[in-house]
């Protein structure tokens, strides 16, 4: 069964204060910046030589050291790669939505409509 994204936002938010990540306040500008984070560790996979499409799963044994799979043996194994921190950037917008009680869904759908009566390429700005 597929979710909504309000759906999701909830079901991302609870996660996070059953985590015990809510348990202290927090800044805005500590939810952007995490979100951030993320985007940065993308980044990072991507420098370090990694497609857009790679993944693998790690955990670390009984003596802490990291290892790697190709594939995913159970839950437990952390997803990684650029998939996996693109989730996570929008996994803490869900999170941030929740705590905030934003309508993700109307908030997306009205700005898509927006961006749709833009011109071509506007603004022109490059990277």
């Amino acid at each position: 069964m597929n979710k909504s994204i309000n759906e999701l936002v909830h079901a991302a938010h609870e996660n996070a204060k059953s985590k015990g990540w809510w348990d202290e306040p927090r800044s805005f500008g500590e939810i952007v910046a995490l979100i951030h984070s993320e985007a940065s560790e993308a980044l990072e996979d991507h420098r370090n030589g990694k497609l857009p499409t790679e993944v693998w799963y790690e955990a670390k044994n009984y003596e802490g050291q990291v290892i790697e799979r190709a594939q995913q043996p159970d839950e437990e194994w952390k997803p990684c790669g650029i998939p996996s921190e693109l989730a996570d950037i929008v996994i803490r917008v869900f999170d941030a939505c929740g705590r905030y009680g934003i309508d993700l869904e109307q908030a997306i759908e009205e700005k898509m409509a927006y961006n749709a009566t833009r011109p071509q390429r506007h603004g022109g700005k490059k990277l």
